[in-house]
């Protein structure tokens, strides 16, 4: 009967997300929906999602699951008390976690952020000693 139930928030309930709150968490979700389902931004919302709609203890004949996770999901937003600072403060909370897990567990297939930094942008010193131990 309830065979299409998700055990913990989905990835496909994401864009239901979208409208809700402030700018920054609007921006937020729309990043996060550029990103595959295996980045570690996609999976910090969706574990700040599980986190806040209670999904551990969600049971698959409950009112809560029979709704769905993207109504359960709006109607968490909607009721959340804190401002979007401490929304956005969870989701960091979050995204630091899934680093840790990603960076103790190598063989997980977590994406990460790739930053590329100009060269030119670093200070003269320690440019020079990246030369130097590109010679060595």
């Amino acid at each position: 009967m309830y065979t299409t139930n998700d055990l913990l928030f989905p990835y496909h309930a994401i864009p239901s997300l979208r409208r809700l709150r402030g700018t920054q968490w609007q921006k937020l979700v729309e990043r996060v929906l550029t990103l595959p389902e295996n980045h570690e931004e996609t999976l910090a919302l969706m574990l700040t999602m599980i986190r806040l709609n209670g999904c551990m203890s969600c049971e698959t004949d409950s009112y809560r699951a029979m709704r769905g996770c993207a109504a359960c999901a709006l109607q968490t937003l909607r009721r959340y008390k804190g401002s979007d600072d401490e929304l956005l403060d969870l989701f960091h909370d979050a995204l630091r976690e899934v680093q840790e897990f990603a960076d103790d567990h190598p063989n997980v297939n977590v994406l990460r952020e790739v930053y590329r930094i100009d060269p030119n942008d670093l200070p003269l010193a320690l440019r020079e000693k990246i030369a130097q131990r590109q010679k060595v």
